[in-house]
């Protein structure tokens, strides 16, 4: 099982409002890949939103991670996701800052995808509707990769077009491209993702025994699957939950049952209206569950107990992820920041989690995915056709070409 984390540009409050403060909190989770990359986490997940204040200001990840990328040597860095309808932005410029992140991350771009989060997100570009959303998605997720190989591309599709033909550029970073995913919710789109040979990328709001049913449709269609999406099947699901991990085991409790905890949710359950609310169905402005009860060291245990959350110190903290590893996930993926934990405990638990916790559970200093797109396999011809016979031999170049013209 290998683990990641989670950046969304979460800045609750009036922070929201500051420059000031939007800059601190995008330029600390940019750090947290930084410190993770030195502690044997495998994966950096950025979000994508957009107009969705105080949740997400995530809204152009590609030049934080250009960013990371500099500064770390070994953490895969992802799109968590790319939203592809083609109101919001063309493929052809999705396909080509896909293949420049290849290039700049050296093979540690992880490209994944999906329809979008919810009306009041989608409705920034054009006045798009989610019902409108899979039918672009299907048809998108096929051409990306037919770019990345192609090198006369063309296409009509249902609101875009490529006359072609064109030779969409750079193209991905040596073999094969990067590995794909989709994010999932119902058990439906589970299998589908299966079926395609693609990741999974699971945004769980809910208890982690619960979704043993998703995982096991997503593995049983990806035993057969029935349409491989570009040159290598990604046989991945990736899980995100929250983590408290200190070592002081009452510190890290007593961040659980924190005053504001669980404003986070209030602000999913008003902006995801995609998928259902949250089991306490608060809803932002209302304040959390946490402002009304009263947390016992009982009520706490139940909660970790049911998956809700991984707390305490790495021993437990373990034990407690054994659950995961029993319902089939791949990968465990954790956001931050963690309401009700400062800056300096964060980086802490980053340090904590990564030397003590990992190596438990991941003896592979490799990536999943980059022994999968080891056997990456090309799916389309270079050419869709002849070359007219108009085209005449180059027979000049410059002295200083990288190549000569004989290669």
């Amino acid at each position: 099982m290998e683990f990641g984390i989670f950046s969304n540009g979460y800045i609750p409050g009036p922070a929201a409002h500051d420059t000031e403060s939007e800059h601190t909190e995008l330029m600390r989770e940019s750090e947290y890949a930084v410190i993770a990359d030195r502690n044997n986490w495998k994966y950096m997940w950025y979000g994508e939103h957009h107009g969705l204040v105080e949740y997400s200001h995530m809204s152009a990840p590609a030049p934080l991670m250009g960013w990371v990328a500099a500064q770390t040597e070994r953490i895969h860095i992802g799109s968590a996701i790319t939203s592809l309808p083609v109101t919001k932005e063309h493929p052809v410029r999705i396909a080509e800052r896909a293949a420049m992140l290849d290039h700049v991350t050296n093979n540690r771009f992880e490209f994944g995808t999906g329809r979008g989060a919810g009306s009041h997100e989608l409705m920034t570009f054009s006045g798009t509707q989610p019902s409108q959303t899979k039918a672009m998605w299907d048809e998108v997720i096929r051409e990306i990769p037919r770019m990345w190989e192609q090198k006369d591309y063309s296409f009509e599709g249902n609101g875009w077009s490529v006359p072609g033909p064109h030779n969409i550029l750079p193209k991905p970073y040596g073999k094969g491209h990067p590995p794909i995913w989709v994010a999932c919710g119902n058990p439906e789109t589970f299998a589908k993702a299966g079926s395609l040979g693609i990741g999974a990328i699971a945004f769980n709001f809910e208890p982690i025994h619960n979704l043993k049913g998703r995982l096991e449709a997503y593995k049983e269609a990806a035993a057969s699957p029935t349409e491989i999406i570009g040159q290598f099947q990604n046989n991945n699901v990736m899980m995100t939950n929250g983590v408290i991990c200190l070592e002081d085991r009452e510190r890290a409790r007593e961040i659980a049952k924190a005053r504001g905890r669980g404003y986070l949710v209030t602000m999913v359950n008003l902006y995801h209206d995609t998928m259902p609310k949250s089991p306490d169905g608060i809803t932002w402005p209302h304040a959390p569950a946490s402002t009304l009860i009263e947390w016992t060291d009982e009520m706490l245990d139940q909660i970790i107990e049911a998956g809700y959350m991984l707390c305490g110190n790495p021993e437990e903290v373990s034990e407690q992820l054994e659950a995961y590893q029993s319902v089939g996930c791949d990968q465990v993926v954790f956001g931050l920041p963690i309401e009700g934990m400062q800056h300096e405990e964060i980086k802490e638990m980053l340090e904590i989690f990564g030397d003590q916790v990992i190596p438990e559970f991941d003896k592979d200093p490799v990536h999943s995915t980059t022994r999968m797109r080891e056997t990456a396999q090309p799916k389309f011809e270079a050419f869709n056709n002849e070359l007219p016979p108009e085209v005449h031999e180059v027979t000049v170049i410059p002295d200083s070409a990288i190549l000569p013209l004989s290669a």
